[in-house]
């Protein structure tokens, strides 16, 4: 996407699809009389509870829904399967009530009963300030961002399905720099079947514009590739007693737009195009039902649509890991798990160098007080390179959210992320480490409007090179349903 500043009438039409998305968003909160569905018995099937759990059947990225463009919304990849890592799954209620997450009524919005569905809306308008040092190269734009975010959760009797998404518009309004859209879609199917056994089934879709600081940008880029991600998966999950078992199949595919040079040429990343599939095997121990320690080995494979890159390296791979753990479930004051391992991944082309590691993922919920949440997770990936002779490198995600309610109708939030990239010891490309932090406060005017603000600063510092820094600052409204 190009700046608007640069293209009046693009602009101008983003600004009236903006304002159009923001109107329609007014007649789809406005107040009615819908109930609000509180309390409902739930039905267990062939000793398969299908009382939904405090964590939903699908999580969305780490990231506040409720903040301005001016917080990165990337921390986590999309709505990353919490249900499917958890083994063991949290109790009812006595009384076979509903849990509720909210009890100040602020936060708790009614949705919109479609038959057997509740959809809980959101849509946001915020305007925001950036200012980027790239060494010497200073830059600063102020932008607005509208976002439309959802959930659609099913209520039956039996199985569940759960959609959630989000998409992020931005459009330029002065100053320059590269437009930074986003969207993400994610569904589960969870299937009861019988004899403690439950069957799921995922699809999602990702959109992202890849950041000019990506080791794999171009450098003379006006615009940079957009990457589009389609995510398939299913898995069964069975207690066989004290034993807690579990199979998964994961299916990607990721494929790059052309990237707009400055000079007015594009220059194809097709090359980068590639399909992914993981086998995930794992089997649990019940200590206890707050504590479960478990096993977990994967076998995967990414295939390349070209055979050979622009440089004439073969970059298809395998890869294989294995990990031990634990879960804890404390209830609502303390769960999640913590996985340590060794990953590795085998390049078809001789001239690249396996990338080997420590594998390290986890996610902790813990709750030390009433309103206050503390979020800690750990994630662990492989980033390909397209440099010759470059197979690529690991990257190391820690990320720290604390949420903080000091008032019934007022929230505030400070983040933490540190990303470490890693490459082989003998790699042309250097080690570079991210750190993001960032504030913001939430006031909620009513139960279906909330007042936002943010400010962050991000630093990006290669071993050899200049470092990267970012600062936003950003004010937005939310109406929700």
């Amino acid at each position: 996407m190009v700046p608007g500043s640069s293209r009046s009438t693009k602009g101008d039409a983003r600004r009236s699809t903006s304002l159009a998305l923001l109107l329609a968003g007014t007649a789809l909160f406005a107040p009615s009389s819908l109930r609000a569905q509180t309390a409902t018995a739930p039905t267990t099937s062939y000793g398969v509870a299908t009382t939904p759990a405090t964590v939903p059947a699908t999580t969305p990225a780490i990231a506040d829904p409720q903040t301005t463009g001016a917080v990165s919304g990337d921390d986590l990849p999309p709505a990353q399967n919490e249900d499917f890592l958890r083994l063991n799954q949290r109790e009812p209620t006595i009384d076979g009530l509903r849990l509720r997450t909210d009890t100040e009524g602020y936060r708790t919005t009614p949705g919109v009963r479609i038959g057997t569905f509740t959809l809980r809306p959101s849509v946001s308008e915020s305007i925001n300030h950036e200012w980027r040092n790239d060494g010497d190269t200073k830059t600063n734009r102020g932008y607005l961002e509208t976002g439309i975010r959802g959930t659609l959760t099913s209520d039956w009797s039996r199985h569940q399905l759960t959609v959630t998404g989000e998409g992020i518009l931005q459009n330029n309004i002065s100053g320059e720099g590269e437009e930074e859209p986003r969207a993400d879609v994610d569904a589960e199917l969870r299937l009861d079947l019988w004899d403690e056994t439950v069957a799921r089934l995922r699809a999602g879709y990702s959109f992202y514009r890849e950041d000019a600081d990506d080791p794999n940008a171009i450098s003379d880029a006006k615009t940079q590739s957009a990457v589009n991600t389609y995510r398939l998966g299913a898995a069964i999950e069975r207690d066989f007693g004290l034993i807690r078992g579990s199979v998964g199949i994961d299916f990607d595919r990721q494929t790059y737009g052309d990237v707009e040079l400055e000079n007015g040429t594009t220059l194809s990343e097709k090359d980068r195009n590639r399909n992914t599939g993981n086998l995930i095997a794992r089997v649990g121990y019940e200590l206890s039902p707050a504590l479960i320690p478990f096993l977990e080995a994967s076998v995967g494979k990414s295939l390349y649509d070209l055979r050979e890159d622009t440089s004439g390296f073969e970059r298809s791979y395998q890869t294989y890991a294995g990990r031990g753990g634990i879960e804890v479930d404390l209830g609502e004051k303390l769960y999640g798990e913590l996985g340590l391992g060794y990953e590795t991944y085998r390049f078809d082309d001789d001239r690249l160098e396996d990338v080997s590691g420590l594998s390290v993922d986890g996610r902790l919920n813990w709750s030390p007080q009433r309103g206050t949440d503390v979020l800690f997770a750990v994630l662990t990936d492989l980033d390909p390179s397209t440099t010759a002779g470059v197979s690529g490198s690991i990257d190391y995600t820690l990320t720290n959210i604390i949420t903080h309610q000091m008032r019934s109708d007022l929230v505030a939030r400070l983040s933490n992320t540190l990303i470490i990239r890693k490459y082989p010891s003998d790699s042309r490309s250097s080690d570079e480490t991210t750190w993001r932090t960032g504030a913001g406060l939430t006031y909620d005017i009513n139960r279906y409007l909330a007042l936002t603000g943010d400010v962050s600063y991000e630093r990006t510092t290669p071993d050899v090179g200049d470092p990267t820094d970012i600062t936003r600052v950003g004010v937005g409204l939310v109406l929700r349903r």
